[in-house]
């Protein structure tokens, strides 16, 4: 069964997309770290804070690897690390499935994070001064694995019904 995978960085709109695209094409939209949420039984800044980061990573690859090993047809909005570690890029294509990486500017991207950086542990402590830096850095480093993608679409300045069409029109 076909599997469409979004990935991005933090606050691109991956999970809102998945769940629009969900509507739109009557396939069934899991969101990767509810899942883990549900999993572990822990929510993702508390997975980082009790377990640390390497811990998560390795349940997010195992998880991952699963879903998309897993017969339904799907639609998968991931972390924004996801595709960066435990050598995730190398399910991002494959047979059956398609992966879209949604990609918005630096300046975009802060203006999203800085209202919602409590629930995000990276940025969590970052200063809204050295946020944009971070951001920038941090797109720099995984750009190789975003990129691995089978298609880009910037989201700056577009609701999240015309990417869906943007979408459902690179799908057809």
């Amino acid at each position: 069964m076909h599997k469409i995978i979004l990935i991005g960085y933090m606050a691109v709109g991956k999970t809102k997309i998945g769940e629009l695209l969900s509507k739109k094409m009557q396939i069934e939209a899991i969101d990767l770290d509810r899942v883990i949420e549900m999993e572990t039984d822990l929510s993702i800044p508390n997975i980082f804070k009790q377990k640390g980061e390497i811990y998560f990573r390795k349940i997010e690859h195992k998880i991952f690897k699963e879903i998309v090993a897993s017969e339904k047809e799907l639609i998968i909005s991931t972390g924004g690390g996801t595709p960066c570690y435990a050598n995730n890029h190398l399910l991002l294509n494959g047979k059956d499935v398609t992966s879209i990486y949604l990609k918005a500017s630096i300046e975009v991207i802060f203006n999203r994070l800085k209202s919602e950086k409590k629930q995000r542990p990276l940025v969590a402590n970052q200063s809204e001064a050295n946020l944009k830096e971070f951001i920038a850095k941090h797109l720099f480093e995984r750009s190789y694995f975003y990129n691995q993608a089978t298609f880009t679409i910037n989201v700056d300045n577009k609701s999240p019904e015309d990417i869906v069409e943007e979408i459902a029109g690179l799908l057809n």
